[in-house]
């Protein structure tokens, strides 16, 4: 049993933190992950996540990113029309959810099927108001300067 929530912690990272998430694998119930996924470093601000979906067509597969969760789903069509008695399955054909934390302003970008691999693109965008600035410091002479002769004009 779990007693420990390492939520917080996925916030304060850049995008994925290997760490957190063998802590996280440690406190789950050890059941194999089902289907297997890489996490990349593309860039700076860049990631991808890979998945191994093979056997499933584009059509199969669904993509949700809702708030800072990522989730893919893979649900096979039965097919009807194969004859075929099947003596041996070692392909995995079951049906899968897989979701991912993303980190604040991390985006999609794209996501593409090729050679039985799953590739979704993120990106992590941070908007202006929210990356550091610069702050000039003035120095104390030229701070505080009094006009003495547009007060005696008016006044006159």
């Amino acid at each position: 049993m779990r007693t420990y929530d390492l939520t917080p912690f996925y916030r304060s990272t850049v995008g994925f933190d290997r760490l957190f998430s063998l802590l996280d694998q440690a406190g789950s119930d050890g059941s194999p992950g089902y289907p297997p996924y890489n996490i990349e470093r593309t860039g700076e601000n860049a990631y991808r996540i890979t998945v191994a979906v093979s056997g499933f067509a584009k059509d199969e597969l669904s993509i949700v990113a809702k708030e800072n969760t990522l989730t893919i789903k893979g649900e096979k069509v039965a097919n009807e029309n194969s004859k075929a008695e099947v003596l041996y399955r070692g392909i995995a054909a079951r049906a899968f959810e897989r979701a991912f934390q993303l980190a604040d302003f991390v985006q999609v970008k794209d996501a593409s099927l090729e050679n039985g691999l799953l590739h979704v693109d993120l990106v992590r965008e941070i908007p202006e108001a929210k990356k550091p600035r610069q702050i000039a410091i003035n120095t104390g002479a030229q701070g505080a300067q009094v006009i003495e002769n547009s007060v005696a004009q008016v006044a006159a």
